[in-house]
């Protein structure tokens, strides 16, 4: 009988390649609505300050436990996309580079020493970390996307790289090696520093 961890592993995947089906479908990325739906998806893969955000996101969620498995990365999905949204009306968000490597600072540090935080807390440090990562997704997004399919694209590529960090954590949590969940809090904690230091 196949094991929750299992289960989730092949779900994680299945989705992951059903989100990369519409470019099976046409030789090129396309304008508009597949312009649009798969510069979203690809987005969070193609910059590793994304990528580990998202991650680490996940991890801490898998830490926390109880509620926070899924409070906490609907959190960071919900208010990226009103980062987002801040984005599409043009309106002014300061420090969107320093927040995004801070955010990887905060997080990756949060997973290195495993702490615990008030639901709300938690909640609170995610979502403003998740506005600057939603901000910077459609700053960076093509003129010729929609912007619609650009954000769906982008929100389910994070909520799938959140449900890989909890995978992750889930199964060193059960090999008993907390360490290395620890330590790859401490690379990206690591990573985000340098990247504030060197940009």
């Amino acid at each position: 009988m196949m094991t929750n961890y299992k289960w989730i592993v092949k779900t994680v995947l299945s989705v992951l390649i059903l989100s990369f089906l519409p470019t099976l479908a046409h030789a090129h990325i396309g304008v508009g609505v597949a312009s649009g739906w798969m510069h979203g998806v690809l987005h969070p893969f193609l910059g590793l300050d994304h990528l580990f955000a998202m991650l680490a996101v996940g991890l801490w969620a898998r830490q926390m436990g109880g509620r926070a498995l899924w409070a906490i990365p609907l959190t960071f999905v919900s208010v990226m996309a009103l980062g987002g949204l801040l984005s599409m009306s043009e309106m002014s968000l300061p420090f969107i580079e320093g927040g995004i490597f801070f955010s990887l600072i905060a997080l990756g540090f949060l997973v290195a020493v495993a702490i615990q935080l008030p639901l709300s807390v938690s909640a609170g440090i995610v979502g403003v970390f998740a506005l600057f990562h939603g901000y910077a997704h459609v700053t960076e997004m093509p003129k010729s996307a929609s912007g619609l399919s650009y954000a769906l694209g982008f929100m389910l590529s994070t909520a799938l790289l959140h449900v890989a960090g909890i995978v992750m954590a889930t199964g060193l949590t059960k090999i008993g090696r907390l360490q290395w969940l620890r330590l790859i809090g401490a690379c990206i904690a690591v990573f985000g520093g340098t990247l504030y230091f060197v940009a």
